[in-house]
């Protein structure tokens, strides 16, 4: 089902109501929503989609707002039935008769929802709307919960109920896959190249997308689930509410993914934005491909100071497999699959304890830690201690005294025996206990 109407009338609290998230970005501000918001809603047995979408103009015809129509206009071709919400307080605008008429010359299932009518009297408030044509009104609030249920059963009605059979499909591994960056560096692009359709807002100019829209896909068996960030600017220049907001959905959904790709504009190199980001990638241990966008727009001088800039500026993600794009052009994008599926494999491998210990030994033999005072740290073996990113445990005695240039040199023998390229991996010391200690001499 999807959600349609003029700016500001609550379809966004709706969507959230519908599927019991807060997956939509809510506030008293007209024109928050702008990309196709998917989100999975249940009753009972019943399971169906909801689609969020902008304020709909139909006359739109330049701009932000033509944009935002055209997605409207895919979630409804999509959809088998059409939530109409209109604003029971703000009452009937000639932009609803606009959409009232675009949604009767479709002919498609529609049910008039009149949103923030908690309190009102039905038959008195309500009967302006009947003037629309679209048949029965329907009293809802979506902040308070009110004809929510009933509702859903009006908006279901037509297709019957479903088997249980239906709805216990199993589900294979699904690779969460977050696209993120600066503002304007061509994310929703990028992904409207993938999927092969106009699915997401993607206009010149920063920060379109203000949510973190998810979106599924499969390539080659695999299934994935795309999530398209908003662009993060510097701290000192984020200054409306509503981009706040945006900032801690991209934040959330790059710990939530299990591979963040990050996209740089090659026009403007690396910036010290482009570090935050990274940094922010790398303290939560996720998987991560680079990609320089916009490639074909920048002359070899500039080229060469991109390629020099991201080995001084983004040294600490070496492990990371470095791809040079033009979403636009559609060039360089099918290796990109490689190195994501590469660095998920490596961000989920599974090490035998018998073979990291067998590598540590054999690494200490070929290089001993460096000796601290009378003692010489020693490491006696190692396990696995989690994935995603990958944790290897060493244990043995005074390994405080192990310095970071030797754990880099063991980290660089543990990723080229297992391969571990686009993934972060953190090795943990664990000095064994002195069971002396506490007893006297």
């Amino acid at each position: 089902m999807a959600l349609v109407g003029r700016p500001n009338v609550g379809k966004s609290t709706l969507f959230n109501r519908l599927t019991k998230s807060r997956d939509a970005i809510v506030a008293d501000f007209a024109g928050l929503t702008r990309d196709r918001h998917y989100g999975n809603g249940k009753q009972g047995k019943h399971e169906f989609i909801v689609i969020d979408t902008g304020g709909f103009e139909p006359e739109a015809s330049s701009g932000i707002y033509k944009e935002m129509a055209k997605q409207t206009r895919q979630a409804v071709a999509e959809s088998d039935v059409v939530i109409f919400v209109v604003d029971a307080r703000g009452g009937i605008s000639g932009q609803d008769h606009d959409i009232a008429k675009y949604l009767r010359r479709l002919g498609k299932p529609c049910v008039l929802v009149a949103n923030k009518a908690e309190g009102m009297l039905e038959g008195v408030q309500l009967v302006d709307f009947y003037e629309l044509g679209m048949g029965e009104v329907h009293p809802v609030s979506a902040a308070h919960g009110q004809g929510i249920r009933s509702l859903i059963d009006r908006a279901l009605a037509p297709f019957g109920s479903l088997n249980e059979e239906d709805v216990s499909e199993d589900q294979p591994g699904i690779i969460k896959l977050a696209v993120a960056g600066r503002p304007n560096v061509g994310k929703s692009t990028l992904i409207n190249v993938w999927l092969g359709e106009e699915r997401l807002v993607a206009f010149d100019l920063p920060g379109t997308t203000r949510d973190a829209i998810s979106v599924p896909f499969e390539r080659n068996g695999q299934k994935f689930e795309l999530i398209d960030t908003a662009g993060l600017r510097r701290r000192g220049q984020v200054f409306e509410a509503i981009e706040k907001f945006s900032v801690v959905k991209t934040l959330q959904a790059i710990e939530s993914a299990h591979v963040v790709l990050l996209l740089i504009d090659a026009t403007q190199g690396v910036t010290d934005q482009d570090a935050h980001i990274a940094g922010y990638i790398l303290e939560n241990g996720r998987a991560v491909v680079l990609a320089i966008n916009k490639w074909d727009a920048v002359d070899e001088y500039q080229r060469e100071l991109v390629k020099r800039s991201i080995e001084t500026r983004l040294a600490f993600l070496k492990f990371a497999n470095l791809h040079l794009i033009s979403a636009q052009k559609r060039q360089g994008l099918g290796p990109l699959w490689g190195s994501i599926s590469q660095a998920y494999k490596a961000a989920t491998c599974k090490m035998s304890t018998p073979v990291l210990t067998r590598l540590l030994l054999e690494s200490v033999q070929f290089q001993s830690p460096k000796r601290a005072g009378m003692f010489r740290p020693k490491l006696r073996y190692a396990h696995q201690g989690g994935m995603n990113p990958p944790v290897i445990v060493i244990h043995g005695n005074s390994l405080e005294h192990v310095t970071e240039a030797y754990k880099r040199f063991l980290e660089g023998r543990f990723r080229k025996e297992f391969d571990l390229a686009g993934t972060p991996l953190r090795i943990e010391m664990k000095t064994a206990s002195n069971p002396f200690a506490d007893k006297p001499d």
